[in-house]
């Protein structure tokens, strides 16, 4: 076969990730493009109330731009550095302590202001913030299911709730939509972070028939996290990709780091890009 080609995975930690170093990292810390994702939810959720109260929905997603852009994704950092940034420990302790409690005192001070119960949601999200990103009780709520209820279901309910003061079946049935586009959401990125994080290099050979099962294996995933088990395994156990693409017309592709990741990357940012423009169209639709 000769001399195998060794590619390695790109550099940047994510697809949405700025070079290292100074105000770069902040700007990185946020995950923009998934920050705006989960936002959508809230905006979707309030946009579903009877009429449109423009102020709360406001403060809504300042709470959740708050806790989630800044509070989660800075606890996260600290676990590992996934995103490399250079942002000191005590930085974003401070960050994560501060955002999240503003969020909270907005909370709080959102149900004095209208509907008292609304209170009963802060300390949900104060819970799911910290179990979630610093994977509590030994990382039971760290799972796609727990992400999807807290990052989709959770910002819808609250979104409503902010607006129309309650809860009915259509919030409900919008945080159930939430939910599985957040573990659609979930299922593409593991194998993306996986091989930006992780992987150290690709080379080697792969048949279209191994390229058609991953293809099957994606499809299920999506519809019932079969997924999770083999990047779980892939995650703690192997150290490098071997593959080359054999065409069916008997032509062969090198298979490096980029273009293992490339259609994966696509979906999340048109999935990204797909819940701003709905929760944009339902904004435009009530004013």
């Amino acid at each position: 076969m000769g001399p195998e080609a060794v590619s390695a995975p790109s550099a940047r930690p994510s697809w949405y990730a700025l070079d290292t170093g100074g105000w770069r990292d902040y700007v990185t810390l946020l995950h923009l493009p998934y920050t705006a994702w989960h936002l959508s939810y809230v905006v979707i959720g309030g946009c579903l109330a009877p009429a449109i109260v423009w102020g709360r929905l406001g403060a809504a997603v300042a709470a959740f731009g708050l806790a989630v852009g800044i509070g989660a994704h800075a606890l996260d950092e600290l676990r590992g550095r996934p995103l490399r940034t250079t942002i000191p420990n005590s930085v974003l302790v401070v960050l994560a302590a501060i955002s999240i409690g503003a969020a909270c005192a907005i909370g709080v001070a959102g149900a004095i202001a209208f509907e008292p119960w609304i209170a009963l949601l802060v300390p949900v999200g104060v819970f799911l913030v910290l179990a979630y990103n610093l994977e509590l009780l030994e990382g039971r709520f760290h799972s796609d299911l727990w992400f999807g209820l807290a990052w989709g279901g959770f910002p819808v309910v609250c979104g409503y709730a902010a607006v129309a003061g309650d809860l009915n079946v259509a919030a409900l049935l919008a945080a159930a939509f939430a939910v599985l586009l957040s573990l659609a959401q979930r299922a593409l990125s593991n194998h993306v972070r996986f091989v930006r994080r992780r992987v150290a290099t690709v080379a080697g050979e792969l048949s279209v028939a191994a390229l058609l099962a991953a293809g099957f294996a994606m499809l299920l995933s999506l519809a019932q996290r079969a997924l999770s088990n083999h990047v779980r395994f892939v995650r703690r156990s192997v150290t490098s990709v071997d593959g080359e693409l054999e065409l069916e017309d008997g032509s062969r592709e090198r298979l490096d780091a980029d273009s293992l990741i490339a259609a994966e990357e696509r979906g999340l940012r048109l999935l990204a890009a797909a819940s701003v423009v709905l929760a944009a169209a339902l904004v435009a639709f009530r004013i």
